[in-house]
C-alpha cells in the first residue's frame, strides 16, 4: 500500500486493510458473499479445510465478515476479531464461552441494562458468581480478587453515566491475580480509544452504535488475542450462541468503518460545545462528559481517549419531571434509546423503567442512575441548530 515500511494511517487502514481488489475479481468495494455453505472438490478436501478451521459453514465464515474481523483487529491493535449478530451477542458469546461453572466475574457496578440483567439474572443461573465493584476507584478490587475470579468487565465510557474509568489501573490489579480485563468501548469506538494498549485484554463492540454509525442494524464485535478469540468462535459462536452476522450487515459496517474517524472528530468537537453550553445553563444541575474539565474522570479520559465522543449525561434542577418537559420542548433531537448514528437521540432512563413496571413491577434503575439523568448522543448536525434545539427544550423547563 505504500513504498516505505510506515504503518499507514488510521483513517487509511480504516479503508484499505483486509481487502486486496485483485483477490475478488479487482471490485474496488468489498463484494458481499451471500452462501451459507461452501463446496468442495473432494471428501478429503473438506476433511481437510474442516481440520484447518476453514471455509466449511457461513457460521464460522465467510468472507465478507473475515474483511471485517482483520480490519477491526488492526484497527484495535489486536490479533483478531469475531463478529456477531449484536452487542448483546456479543455478551452472551464472550461470557458463555470464557466462563465455567464455580468460577466468578467482577462487573463495574454500573452496566448497560441488558448486560446488567444478563450478569445478574442470566449468569448465577449456570453457577457462575457476578461480583459487582465500583471500578471509579481500582483499589476496591483488592478485596474481591481471587483464583476464582477470571474476567473484569467493565465499560468505559460508562452506559449511561459517561463516567470514565481508568484501564490501565484496573487492568494491573487484575492481571496481578491472573484475570483478563475485558472493556466495552461502544461509546468511543477505536477512532478515540484503543483499550488494548492500555492493557486490556479483550475489547468488545456493538456494532451497532459508532463503528457502523448510520443506525440501520444490529451486530457486535469481540477483539482480542487469536487463541481468545478462535476460542470464542469455535464454541460460543459455532454451537453456543449460533449469533453469527449477516453478510450484508458485515458490507454495511466495512462501509461505516470507512468514515469512522471523520464521524468522530465531528461527533466529538459538537459535544464537547453542548457540554459547556449546558454547563453554564441556569437550569442544569450537573454535566458529565469525558472532556469536560469538570468531569471527575477528566484526567483518565485525556489519558485514554483522542476526544471525548459524543455521549454525554447530564440532570436539571427539575429533576425528573423536568426532564420530561425538556425533551418535549425538542424538535430536532429524536427520543430513541439507541446512540451513535448521524442524528443526535436523547433518552431518560427513569421514564423508561417505570414504563416498564407496567409489565415488571421489578423493574429498577440501575445503580449510579439517578431519576433525574437525561443521556444525549450528540449527532453530525449542525452544531448550532442543536444548540438552539436544547435551548427550546430548556426554555420548557
Amino acid at each position: 500500500m505504500t513504498g516505505s515500511n510506515r504503518k499507514p494511517g488510521f483513517q487509511t487502514r480504516a479503508i484499505h486493510h483486509g481487502f486486496n481488489p485483485a483477490e475478488h475479481h479487482r471490485a474496488v468495494t468489498p463484494p458481499i458473499y451471500m452462501t451459507s455453505t461452501y463446496a468442495f472438490d473432494s471428501v478429503d478436501e473438506a476433511e481437510a479445510v474442516a481440520e484447518q478451521a476453514g471455509a466449511v459453514y457461513a457460521r464460522e465464515h465467510n468472507p465478507t465478515t473475515a474483511i471485517l474481523e482483520a480490519r477491526l483487529a488492526e484497527l484495535e491493535g489486536a490479533e483478531a476479531a469475531v463478529v456477531v449478530a449484536s452487542g448483546m451477542a456479543a455478551v452472551g458469546t464472550l461470557l458463555l464461552s470464557l466462563l465455567s461453572q464455580g468460577e466468578a466475574i467482577v462487573v463495574h457496578s454500573t452496566l448497560y441494562s441488558n448486560t446488567f440483567a444478563m450478569a445478574h439474572d442470566g449468569l448465577p443461573r449456570f453457577g457462575i458468581k457476578v461480583i459487582p465493584v465500583d471500578l471509579a476507584n481500582p483499589a476496591n478490587l483488592d478485596a474481591v480478587l481471587d483464583a476464582t475470579v477470571k474476567l473484569v468487565y467493565f465499560e468505559t465510557p460508562v452506559n449511561p453515566t459517561a463516567q470514565t474509568l481508568d484501564i490501565a489501573a484496573i487492568a494491573e490489579r487484575a492481571h496481578a491475580h491472573g484475570a483478563r480485563v475485558v472493556v466495552d468501548s461502544t461509546f468511543a469506538s477505536p477512532a478515540v480509544q484503543r483499550p488494548i494498549e492500555h492493557g486490556a485484554d479483550i475489547v468488545l463492540h456493538s456494532l451497532t452504535k459508532y463503528i457502523n454509525g448510520h443506525g440501520d442494524l444490529l451486530g457486535g464485535a469481540l477483539i482480542g488475542d487469536a487463541a481468545t478469540i478462535a476460542r470464542i468462535r469455535g464454541t460460543g459462536l459455532r454451537y453456543i450462541t449460533g449469533a453469527t452476522l449477516s453478510p450484508m450487515a458485515a458490507f454495511l459496517v466495512i462501509r461505516g468503518l470507512k468514515t469512522l474517524k471523520l464521524r468522530m472528530d465531528v461527533h466529538g468537537a459538537n459535544a464537547l460545545a453542548i457540554a459547556r453550553m449546558l454547563e453554564a445553563h441556569p437550569k442544569v444541575a450537573w454535566v458529565r462528559y469525558p472532556f469536560l474539565e469538570s468531569n471527575p474522570g477528566y484526567a483518565t479520559a485525556r489519558r485514554q481517549m483522542s476526544n471525548g465522543s459524543a455521549m454525554l449525561s447530564f440532570g436539571l434542577k427539575a429533576g425528573f419531571e423536568g426532564a420530561r418537559r425538556m425533551m418535549d420542548g425538542l424538535s430536532l433531537i429524536a427520543r430513541a434509546v439507541s446512540l451513535g448514528d448521524a442524528e443526535s437521540l436523547i433518552m431518560h432512563p427513569a421514564s423508561l423503567t417505570y414504563a416498564r413496571r407496567r409489565t415488571n413491577p421489578a423493574a429498577k434503575l440501575a445503580t449510579g442512575v439517578s431519576e433525574d439523568l437525561v443521556r444525549l448522543s450528540v449527532g453530525l448536525e449542525d452544531l448550532d441548530d442543536l444548540l438552539a434545539d436544547i435551548e427550546g427544550g430548556l426554555e420548557r423547563v
